[in-house]
């Protein structure tokens, strides 16, 4: 019976959604793979997984039996990898999680030069703009946008991050524009999903906070939808510069309430908490810090 044998070949099928693929990234055959995984649940005496001829999925004790596999291995990988003589040579796998906006326009190039440095490193990147479970998720480092609200997470701070308040000028011609955020209650607004309306929709005259009561009828929990919708007249939108700069740049979004700033947030690489961070993740951390060097986007 080995422990890291079962384990790494649960793992592996979940991972791949099968038992053929997963033999092939382990290099060794379906049966012993199917058997390995039989051993494991016989041992433990519960059913992890149901198989049928299509479809592999797991149990609701198979899923947290999952994520408590992974980061098992991930934690035996890094140790090992601390004190192997060749870690000096970065190699292995990141699993990192971002906004799907942040991703796309802030990560790419960081994390494509990274990858070039360090032939032998893989990373996994989930874009969503929910804000996953670092831990029961499996995830080894998450870029995140805001005021962070788990103080049980490691976070380093990467750069400022803008925000605008802006409308189409079809709806400024049509519904003229509000001069004080009060005005925003006779007007329409988007609202991004993911945050509570009163966090996003609030603004500061002199150090007093001013939270408007805001109606709106169109809400996302993606911004890029939010600032386009907006760039068709639909309603005013507010939220991060690196979604609304460019169509401020072609003309179909213009700044307002320029005299009631929102406060920068932070863009922050997070990271588990009570876990070991190995030294890939760290350098990477390290890279997407350098990259950024504590500029505004």
């Amino acid at each position: 019976m080995n422990k890291f044998e079962e384990l790494e070949a649960f793992v592996a099928v979940v991972d791949q959604n099968g038992f053929s693929r997963a033999a092939d990234i382990l290099g060794v055959a379906k049966s012993i793979l199917s058997r390995r995984v039989s051993e494991l649940e016989n041992r433990l005496g519960v059913q992890l997984m149901q198989r049928t001829t299509r479809k592999l999925s797991l149990t609701d004790t198979g899923r947290h039996f999952y994520q408590r596999s992974v980061n098992l291995l991930s934690d035996l990988d890094e140790a090992e990898q601390m004190v192997s003589e060749a870690s000096c040579s970065l190699s292995g796998k990141i699993k990192l999680a971002a906004p799907l906006g942040i991703g796309i326009g802030q990560l790419s190039k960081p994390i494509a030069e990274f990858m070039e440095l360090h032939s032998e490193v893989e990373i996994a990147v989930d874009l969503n703009d929910r804000q996953v479970d670092l831990v029961a998720e499996g995830f080894d480092l998450a870029v995140r946008i805001g005021h962070l609200q788990d103080s049980s997470l490691i976070a380093r701070k990467l750069a400022n991050v803008r925000f605008a308040v802006c409308a189409s000028p079809d709806y400024l011609e049509k519904y003229g524009e509000p001069q004080h955020p009060s005005e925003l209650s006779e007007h329409q607004v988007m609202v991004y999903s993911n945050v509570q309306v009163g966090q996003q929709w609030h603004f500061y005259d002199d150090n007093k906070r001013i939270s408007p009561r805001v109606k709106y009828r169109l809400s996302a929990n993606n911004g890029e939808l939010l600032a386009r919708a907006a760039s068709h007249g639909l309603a005013i939108t507010a939220g991060p510069l690196f979604y609304l700069q460019e169509y401020i740049d072609r003309g179909e979004l213009v700044p307002i309430l320029k005299a009631f700033p929102n406060p920068d947030a932070g863009m922050y690489a997070v990271y588990p908490p009570g876990r070991l961070v190995s030294r890939r993740v760290k350098m990477l951390s390290d890279y997407l810090f350098e990259h950024f060097r504590g500029n505004s986007i």
